[in-house]
């Protein structure tokens, strides 16, 4: 048997304003971008590639946005960035004015902090810690 030639797996989520998502991506989160698809216009991103770090996300906002209202988009989907240290990620998007969803805690050996996207998206950055389970960072 050959060893197996699939290196990463990267989401590609569905978006209703690439502008708005860009945005979120990288002046919030810190995302780069490094790929993208222009069809129509070459001010108008369509397909975006972004990468931070190791992580990788893409983004697309389809020709006909009809297609996105048969039920909310980012139900039910959720991305979690394994990280150095959540924290000083956190603090660092505090100062952009991105707030998590909730109090950042403590959950199965990692500190947990949520966010999420414009258009629904769970995005959940997590970093070992040997901190008590459940407690929140308002508690240390």
């Amino acid at each position: 048997m050959t060893a197996p030639n699939a290196t990463v797996i990267i989401p590609l989520l569905q978006v209703t304003g690439m502008e708005r998502s860009l945005a979120f991506y990288t002046e919030g989160l810190g995302f780069t971008l490094k790929n993208k698809w222009t069809p129509d216009d070459p001010d108008k991103i369509l397909w975006a590639w972004l990468t931070l770090g190791t992580a990788h996300v893409m983004l697309q906002e389809p020709r006909d946005l009809t297609m996105l209202t048969s039920s909310p988009i980012g139900n039910g989907v959720s991305l979690y960035i394994q990280c150095t240290d959540a924290l000083a990620i956190h603090r660092d998007l505090l100062t952009r004015d991105i707030a998590p969803s909730r109090e950042p805690r403590v959950g199965n050996g990692n500190w947990e902090i949520f966010y999420t996207d414009p258009d629904g998206y769970k995005i959940n950055l997590a970093s070992p810690t040997d901190v008590a389970e459940e407690t929140l960072l308002s508690h240390l």
